[in-house]
C-alpha cells in the first residue's frame, strides 16, 4: 500500500528520510499541513510573541498551527530574524 506522503526507494517500498531531492516535507505549504487546523503550539505561541513584539505588531491568540507557521515566516522577513 502507498500513499503520496512518501517516497519510494527503488524497491517498491515507502521511505522516510533521506530522499536525494528536495522534496522536504517541512517545506510544504502550511495549508496543505494534515495538523494545519489545530492550535498553534506553545512554542510557536512565545516566538510569535517575541516577533510581534519586535515587529510592533498586535497578533490574535488564537491562531492555528498552519496560520502561526506563516506569521513566523512573514515577521521573520520583517524583523530579520531566522535569515542566514
Amino acid at each position: 500500500m502507498s500513499d503520496t506522503s512518501g517516497t519510494t526507494n527503488g524497491a517498491g517500498d515507502d521511505v522516510l528520510g533521506a530522499r536525494g531531492d528536495d522534496s522536504n516535507p517541512a517545506s510544504k505549504d502550511p495549508s496543505e499541513w494534515v495538523t494545519g487546523d489545530e492550535p498553534m503550539t506553545a512554542s510557536q505561541r512565545s516566538y510569535l510573541d517575541t516577533l510581534a513584539r519586535e515587529a510592533g505588531e498586535e497578533l490574535p491568540a488564537d491562531l492555528t498551527k498552519a496560520q502561526a507557521s506563516e506569521h513566523i515566516d512573514r515577521l521573520q522577513q520583517k524583523t530579520g530574524r531566522g535569515q542566514s
